[in-house]
This record gives C-alpha cells, structure tokens and sequence, in this order.
C-alpha cells in the first residue's frame, strides 16, 4: 500500500471513530415535580412545585425563578406562587438547586392561561365612508381628526394623511419597491412604519410626511401591527407574542402572549389602541380581538362576518384589516384590503 493510501486509510478511520463517538451526557441528578402534572395553569390558581432528587442526593437549598421573579433560598425545597399578575403564555420555572458545595438548574416549561372565555360582539353599522378600493390597507390611525393609512405590496405601498368622510388621499407618500409596508403609528409628532419582511421600519415627521430616519428589529423576524398607549409601542409579528418597544430606542424590550382560557393565539396583524385595551385583526379571520396589555389575555372577540359582503366584490378583494379609533368623538372604525368603504360602527355584546 502506497503512503497516500495509508494516511487516507488512517484519516478514515480518525473520522469514523469522531463520528461514531457520542460524548456522555450530563446525568440528571434533579427534576421539578409540580402540583399540576401537565403544568397549565389558569389565572387564579396556585402553582406549587418541588425539587425531587432521583439519586437521593441531600440537598441544602433551591432558588427558583418564575418570570424573573427570585426566591430566597429555600431549605423546605418547595415553591408555591398565586398566578395573578403573571403575563400568560408559554414560561419556565426555574430551580437552582445547591447541594454539597456544587450547584445545578433544572426547569420545566409551564402554560399560563386566561380564566374566563372571552365575551363575544357582534356590530352594528353606524355610517360608511367611501374607501379606495387600491389601498391594501396595513396600518390604520387617526390623529385629531384626520386618519392616517399604511398600504402595503411591493411597488404599491404607501403613507397616506386622508380625509376619511370623504376618502379623500390628502397626501401620499411611495414606499420603495423593495419594501412591503405594513403597520403604523402616531406617537410624539411622529409616525412609525413597519415593513414585513425587511426587518426595518421608518419615521416620519407628522406635519409633512417626511421621512427622518429608519429603526432595525432587534429580536422579532417580521413586522405587522403598530399601535402605542401614549408611552410605549406595541407591535405584532405573526407570532403569539406582541413586544413592547422603548419608543425612544424603538428596540424589543419585552413582550406579551396572546391566549385564551384554552390557548396560546397567533396571526394578530394591524393593532389599536383603545380604551385601554389592544384591538388586533387576526389575518384571515372577520374578527377583532380585545386583548389585555397586561398580561396577554383575549379578553374578548368582535365577530365582523357579513361586513365584507358590504362593499364592492372584485378579484383583488382581501380580508378585513384596519382598526382605527377616533379619541376625540369614541367612534370606532374598521376596513380591509382594496374595500371600497370604511365603516364606524358599534359593539353590541
């Protein structure tokens, strides 16, 4: 055998052994035992949990975090916590458990969810305003009087400042190609724009519509509702979560999951606020949902079916999206993708 054979027959070999080879795992010397053995809890329930040790190892104390929430260490290895103020969704308890003079961490994922179905709207309809049929709605805002529009699709999205008695388009600002628009809102003077896909969203001055500058999303991968409370952003990516932004950073510093007495929710696309509470679109759905900025819960459904046979039918007619409420009057409007109209209308429960 050739030396080249015999270094390829040896490097072969190193290979194989490198492949085959399967590092041994950590042993698992503790595990979290909780009082629920599915780990879902309602709001209003108790959550307890214990440190079991499967090697009979004496254990000194455990720490556990829940929701950034530390206990002290604890001798009587037990945690116990009221779900109240927690935010719901997906979580994990975490146990730092301290045993002759090592440490190791051991979790378990937890669901927390809402205690009460949500209440169920229908609407009635109070007036209707003319709408352009070619605005693919996204975002959806008044300011004062005036009412603001996102339109998304590439090559066809756009800023709007309109006169929604008449449908009027005041001004209107193109949108880079390379960009598909979608939410927006209306904080300090200014207007704030996401993009979906591009990971980049844009400022405007309010007066003018200029644009002033643009802001990157640091943690979620798409943008599609906007909406603010006077003092943070909330913002929408398809997911279950809504994330709070820092309206003067504009990045991602926590979020909330939307579920339900059963669930964890996706898909809400344009927000509002209202009343204290955040109105979303869900995509593909003649619905709104009312949801708790607190804590995530869907507190309630708007059914809007039938509202879109209201406008004019033509191949490029698309789904309901575009919530905006007018502070100054309490009226609330809706729309959608190329309708022809934009209704006020009112919650009946």
């Amino acid at each position: 055998m050739c030396f080249r054979k015999i270094l390829l027959v040896t490097f072969l070999a190193v290979l194989n052994f490198s492949c085959g080879s399967n590092p041994e795992k950590k042993k698992t010397l503790f595990t979290i035992k909780m009082n629920n053995e599915k780990g879902i809890y309602k709001l209003g329930d108790e959550i307890t949990a214990s440190i079991i040790s499967l090697e009979n190892i004496p254990i000194d104390s455990v720490t556990y975090t829940l929701q950034a929430k530390k206990t002290k260490g604890t001798t009587t290895l037990s945690f116990t916590e009221k779900l109240d103020d927690e935010k719901l969704g997906n979580h994990y308890i975490k146990a730092q458990v301290f045993y002759q003079g090592n440490i190791d961490t051991v979790s378990k994922k937890l669901l927390f969810i809402n205690d009460k179905a949500p209440k169920l709207y229908s609407y009635k309809i109070i007036e209707t305003y003319p709408h352009d049929r070619n605005a693919f709605t996204q975002g959806l805002e008044f300011h004062q009087d005036t009412l603001y529009e996102s339109t998304g699709k590439n090559g066809l999205s756009s800023l709007r400042k309109t006169d929604y008695q008449t449908g009027e388009v005041l001004v209107k600002k193109e949108i880079a190609q390379d960009y598909f628009a979608e939410g927006i809102t209306i904080i300090n003077d200014k207007i704030y724009q996401l993009t979906w896909l591009a990971k980049k969203g844009f400022i405007y001055n309010l007066k003018d519509l200029e644009k002033t500058g643009s802001f990157d999303y640091n943690q979620s991968k798409e943008g599609w509702g906007l909406c603010n409370d006077g003092q943070k952003i909330y913002k929408s990516d398809g997911t279950e979560k809504i994330w709070i932004l820092d309206p003067k950073t504009l990045k991602e510093i926590e979020y909330i999951q939307i579920t339900t007495n059963k669930s964890v929710k996706t898909r809400f696309n344009e927000l509002e606020w209202v009343n204290g509470k955040i109105y979303a679109n869900t995509w593909q759905k003649d619905g709104i949902a009312i949801i708790n900025p607190k804590n995530g819960a869907l507190e309630a459904v708007i059914n809007l079916a039938g509202l879109r046979n209201q406008v004019k039918q033509h191949p490029d007619l698309d789904v309901l999206n575009g919530i905006a409420y007018n502070n100054n009057t309490g009226k609330l409007y809706v729309t959608g993708k190329n309708w022809s109209k934009l209704f006020e209308i009112e919650l009946v429960e």
